[in-house]
């Protein structure tokens, strides 16, 4: 399949994704049917290595499939994402983890809880893992998950910040996802409680982020080439960016009709305010969605080329990732105030917009000040130094 194979074969699912949005939000999960058609559109298979089924599609074409989703359903949208770029990680780690996963089912999903929280303690052949994680979206349709830890010394001090990749035998997983926004995501606890992990299921961080690591050895292809702040990192603001662009699509259709009762009456098209909060609206998403597209494709090119990338767009696409997220939210407020009353009612596609938009935005990956710090930081000639760069 190509990627226009898979975007054609989703843009089917839309209405029906569309109308189980409420249902969605309502049950605080993706129905399982959701998920099938996700798989059977091979959503999930765009950014997994070709020797275990996948397509390797270039990531701007992923996320475009991502923002489809998410313009009908948001918590579907960000599954999609969440768990869509995990294979790619996944393809980073020792051939021999990657054989666990994929060896027998291709299909096989998973889940992450990235904070480092997990405490690993170095025995023969392995560690011993004991943590809790909260935040792992998606994880009730996973089979494993990859889980942040710290690797524990003999004096009990971090000596390394690692991903660990663990079987879903080896965790229990804790129903505490009850929020206000993006509540279909299922976003649950994942315990682990003082289980083996074999050397080759746990990966550096650092040296995830200096583009090393045994997985590129066997999955050569420029996708694996890109850095991880680069691809995670911009899988949490676009189904964002795609939620409010779905709510403005909608905001359009349905208040071209609408008549005021209030403040004088007349057509709600014909108000010059209205008319502004449009083309502020329409100018966040377009500015948010060009900013993410044109660095991954920038990134994408310099990988295919063999070449460097350099320190600057990384910084920059960590710049375009937390501002893409801060457009998004100033757009969706400026269209919850606009559609007046009606977009109090629980469950309307402004309200639900509002809350899965504001929900996203507070995930780690979108501190605003953090990434506009470093970004400056390097601007003056200073030095960088981040996991998520």
């Amino acid at each position: 399949m190509t990627a226009d194979d898979v975007l054609d074969a989703v843009r089917d699912l839309i209405p029906g994704i569309a109308a189980r949005a409420a249902e969605t939000d309502r049950l605080g999960r993706v129905p399982d049917g959701t998920v099938r058609e996700l798989v059977a559109a091979g959503v999930f298979r765009m950014l997994q290595p070709r020797r275990y089924g996948g397509f390797e599609t270039e990531p701007a074409r992923f996320f475009e499939v991502v923002r489809t989703i998410s313009a009908a359903c948001g918590s579907t949208g960000w599954i999609a994402s969440v768990v869509g770029v995990h294979p790619w990680h996944l393809a980073l780690f020792h051939d021999r983890a990657q054989r666990e996963v994929w060896g027998e089912d291709d299909s096989t999903l998973v889940s992450s809880a990235y904070a480092p929280v997990g405490r690993l303690i170095p025995v023969d052949d392995g560690y011993r893992l004991s943590g809790t994680w909260m935040f792992s979206s998606g994880c009730r349709f996973a089979s494993w998950a990859l889980l942040g830890a710290v690797v524990v010394g003999s004096e009990g001090r971090p000596v390394d910040f690692v991903t660990v990749l663990v079987p879903r035998s080896d965790y229990t997983i804790r129903d505490v996802w009850n929020v206000v926004g993006m509540r279909g995501t299922s976003s649950d606890e994942i315990v682990v409680d003082d289980v083996f992990v074999p050397d080759h299921r746990v990966k550096s961080n650092y040296e995830t982020s200096q583009l090393r690591g045994p997985g590129r050895k066997v999955n050569t292809g420029p996708l694996y080439r890109l850095p991880f702040a680069a691809l995670f990192t911009t899988s949490v603001p676009v189904p964002v960016v795609g939620v409010v662009a779905g709510c403005y699509d909608e905001y359009l259709s349905s208040m071209r009709e609408r008549v005021r009762l209030s403040l004088g009456g007349g057509r709600f098209v014909d108000d010059p305010f209205a008319q502004v909060a449009v083309g502020r609206v329409a100018s966040d998403i377009d500015a948010a969605t060009l900013q993410l597209d044109r660095n991954i494709r920038e990134l994408w090119e310099l990988a295919k080329a063999g070449r460097q990338i350099p320190m600057q767009l990384r910084l920059r696409t960590r710049r375009d990732q937390v501002r893409a997220t801060e457009r998004a939210v100033e757009a969706i407020d400026l269209l919850f105030r606009t559609a007046g009353g009606t977009s109090l009612f629980l469950g309307g596609v402004v309200e639900r917009a509002w809350r899965d938009a504001h929900a996203g935005s507070v995930h780690v990956a979108n501190e605003p000040e953090r990434a506009y710090a470093l970004y400056g930081r390097d601007a003056f000639g200073l030095p960088v130094e981040d996991n998520l760069i």
